[in-house]
């Protein structure tokens, strides 16, 4: 099969596109012909071994792929040869095959297409366990977006809405800004470090935010903080901007305030069945169109480089996808 593999850690150039075997899959696992991959910041990580978790040289990244079931390994009984899939795959999807767990496999309904299905699975899945199992979000809340128009900031506007938040998008220019505007945020605005504590405010007639949904890091985050309600929850995602923040913890205390880890890879591996709830509403979500997701380019599988260059240089709006197969 051919893949887009990483055989020496580094930036992008260090890609090759080629043919490659894997293994069966194990025990608990199946074997899927992938016809689309989702492209998502991390994979801009692990290919230079800066992700949480890294596998062995070599190895194809791609977190998240949609396709058909080829092949289960010993114990599987959810899944058999021929199933519409979506799955998690932490690394591997960038291939026209993937082996994936069986407890971060989803049995896709019908009205769901594989491009659909690949383009919210990490995005909308991460969102998901942020906003309902780690800051309870409740109708009526704030929610403040940082980053809003890349694919997790997207799907933060998307189901935010859906749970019935008032959606505070922020990002850096004016058409991204417009972007969020047409995925449904209430209110928009264009940051630097220096004014995002005062716009904040402003929104929110002095209140600050609920939730503050937090992708981006570095000197953001502590403008953002210092904004929040008294008992809000800021969701630590991601960062973006290639910056680690160091937040004074007296913040949270005069504020009465919770920082919130937000990392759906542990979330899927030690809490499976939540995991899979979540998922299936999600899924249904789609399927009755009351989410549709929102695709900024597909790119065919070999010029994968070309769709992570786009994730680096910030470009993005909505989410990026792999065309495997038809």
């Amino acid at each position: 099969m051919k893949a887009i593999l990483v055989e020496e850690l580094g930036g992008l150039e260090k890609l090759v596109y080629r043919d490659h075997v894997i293994d069966p899959p194990g025990p608990g696992a199946v074997r899927i012909n992938v016809k689309y991959a989702g492209v998502n910041f991390p994979d801009t990580l692990i290919i230079r071994g800066k992700y949480q978790f890294q596998p062995e040289l070599p190895f194809s990244p791609g977190g998240e792929v949609a396709g058909v079931v080829r092949e289960v390994g010993a114990g599987v009984t959810d899944f058999k040869v021929g199933d519409r899939v979506v799955a998690g795959t932490t690394a591997g999807g960038f291939a026209e095959e993937v082996n994936a767990f069986s407890f971060n496999t989803h049995h896709l309904p019908d009205e769901v297409s594989f491009k659909e299905a690949a383009s919210v699975l990490l995005t909308h899945g991460t969102v998901i366990h942020a906003l309902i199992d780690r800051a309870k979000l409740r109708k009526g809340e704030t929610l403040v977006i940082l980053g809003a128009s890349g694919g997790v900031g997207t799907a933060a506007i998307q189901v935010g809405k859906i749970m019935g938040a008032n959606v505070i998008a922020c990002a850096s220019s004016d058409a991204k800004l417009e972007f969020c505007k047409n995925a449904g945020a209430d209110f928009l605005h264009k940051y630097s470090p220096e004014n995002l504590k005062s716009a904040i405010k402003d929104m929110t007639g002095g209140d600050g935010a609920d939730v503050i949904f937090d992708a981006v890091g570095g000197d953001y985050s502590e403008q953002a903080f210092r904004a929040i309600a008294p008992m809000g929850r800021h969701l630590v995602i991601g960062f973006a901007s290639g910056s680690v923040p160091a937040i004074p913890l007296n913040l949270p205390l005069l504020k009465s305030a919770s920082i919130t880890g937000v990392f759906w890879g542990n979330f899927f591996r030690k809490y499976p069945d939540d995991n899979q709830s979540n998922i299936q509403e999600l899924l249904k979500w789609v399927a009755n169109k009351k989410l549709i997701p929102i695709i900024d380019k597909v790119y065919p599988l070999s010029t994968a480089k070309n769709a992570l260059q786009r994730i680096e240089n910030r470009k993005v709006m909505g989410k990026i996808i792999l065309i495997v197969e038809e």
